[in-house]
């Protein structure tokens, strides 16, 4: 109780009372982002971490859920996509079915969208086609420690439930319908299951990170909770802290790559 009065309290005021499958709820967290400089702060360290973990050579770059965000400002020829239609992005693309040829994309890149897809094994099925030789699926999502679960599970408006049996969940809306443990879930409790089942797709990094600084910035969600000038600090303190992030991490980098 007390921590859904938090969440209507700090709740930001441009998305307050929409529902999380609005389009307009994307349009207006692009603004957000772009209004909080501790908020985009963090993403402008996400894309650069994209950036740089590109796999050299030729084929496109897709990225999925494009439309609150910028990546394309780090990634030149990025295809940008949304699962539905947003006018600041190139393609209408599902990640279940994604629409390119056998072999054509160098990678794929996201952030906070593997959490939100209903049937992962679709996306790999098919991103593991889509990939060429060496090509790589890049990603920033939630993740499961005893710190995240504490925070996710009482102050979080998406779902997060570790102890899920499956990879799935019913489709509801392209935000609502979430797993925020998923990624942790495939690619740590039911690794084994998923190299059985991809063989042809490598876990090549796992990176967790990120236990404070999302979270005093307010995300796309919530009020700021600290100025844009504390970034350094805070971030300076995730550094010493970098030894302890198995346990105290909010989010992960993940890179896959396609053999």
């Amino acid at each position: 109780m007390a921590a859904s009065l938090l969440r209507r309290l700090l709740a930001h005021p441009l998305t307050a009372g929409l529902s999380l499958d609005d389009p307009a709820t994307t349009e207006r967290r692009k603004q957000i982002i772009q209004s909080k400089p501790f908020l985009k702060a963090i993403y402008d360290e996400w894309y650069s971490l994209l950036a740089a973990e590109l796999p050299p050579g030729e084929g496109a770059v897709l990225e999925l859920g494009s439309g609150a965000g910028y990546c394309e400002s780090y990634v030149p020829g990025l295809i940008t996509s949304e699962v539905s239609f947003y006018p600041t992005v190139k393609i209408v693309a599902d990640a279940r079915q994604l629409p390119f040829r056998e072999g054509s994309l160098r990678a794929i890149v996201f952030t906070d969208v593997m959490h939100h897809m209903p049937d992962v094994r679709q996306f790999f099925a098919g991103a593991s086609m889509c990939l060429r030789e060496g090509g790589k699926i890049l990603m920033i999502e939630p993740w499961v420690t005893s710190w995240s679960r504490f925070v996710y599970q009482r102050f979080h408006h998406e779902p997060f439930r570790p102890d899920a049996e499956d990879w799935s969940f019913p489709s509801t809306g392209p935000l609502s319908a979430a797993n925020g443990a998923i990624p942790w879930i495939v690619f740590v409790r039911d690794r084994q299951r998923f190299e059985t089942e991809f063989p042809n797709l490598v876990v090549e990094r796992i990176q967790p990170m990120l236990p404070f600084r999302y979270l005093v910035s307010g995300g796309v969600s919530m009020r700021s909770l600290m100025p844009g000038f504390t970034s350094s600090p805070w971030k300076h303190l995730e550094k010493i802290l970098e030894p302890r992030m198995s346990s105290l991490a909010m989010f992960a980098f993940v890179a896959v790559r396609r053999r």
